[in-house]
């Protein structure tokens, strides 16, 4: 398949990567319909966030569900979803209260000095990086979604992708900001 395809600050391409696959049961693969490039992307791209090995981007990205892993329920083949950015695991303490962006198990990497997780790390992010979970992002033509059953969300078919796609991060992100700014009173 086609991807984008970050290798280093400065150096993005447009790469033929292998096809993601079903990993763990809980997984899907979709086939992306849509996606956005978004200022965090730029961040990796000019070494201000740390990559040190070649890795998909993209973070805001949507489509239709071609695979299906054994034990996910909420998603069928054919289903047109939208995906949140941050790979939320559900079952954890964080998730359990409405904090998923701190989701405890879906961010399994370990980069602390002593090989531990750094503190409030977070959950991992699709295509932002290792320190992030190392994810491939959905600027490909297929993203395997894991933890399936949790984030993605199936779009009604009266709406488009260009009135949907944005629920993957710039809406929530500008809606965080503006709450942040009405409770210090600016606007």
């Amino acid at each position: 398949m086609k991807a984008v395809v970050f290798h280093k600050p400065g150096d993005i391409r447009y790469d033929t990567v292998e096809d993601p696959r079903i990993e763990l049961a809980t997984d899907v693969i979709l086939k992306v319909t849509s996606t956005a490039i978004c200022g965090s992307d730029l961040h990796i791209l000019s070494g201000g966030v740390p990559q040190t090995e070649p890795m998909i981007m993209g973070h805001e990205f949507m489509g239709i569900v071609e695979e299906v892993g054994s034990e996910v329920k909420n998603l069928k083949k054919g289903d047109r979803v939208v995906v949140p950015f941050p790979i939320s695991c559900g079952q954890c303490f964080f998730c359990q209260h409405q904090a998923s962006p701190s989701c405890e198990n879906s961010n399994y990497k370990h980069y602390g000095p002593n090989g531990d997780m750094m503190d409030q790390k977070g959950a991992a992010l699709f295509g932002y990086t290792d320190l992030y979970g190392g994810y491939s992002g959905g600027q490909a033509e297929y993203v395997r979604v894991p933890y399936a059953d949790i984030s993605p969300r199936v779009v009604p078919e009266n709406m488009s992708d260009e009135q949907v796609l944005f629920l993957t991060d710039i809406f929530p992100t500008g809606g965080l900001r503006l709450i942040g700014l009405s409770l210090k009173g600016e606007k």
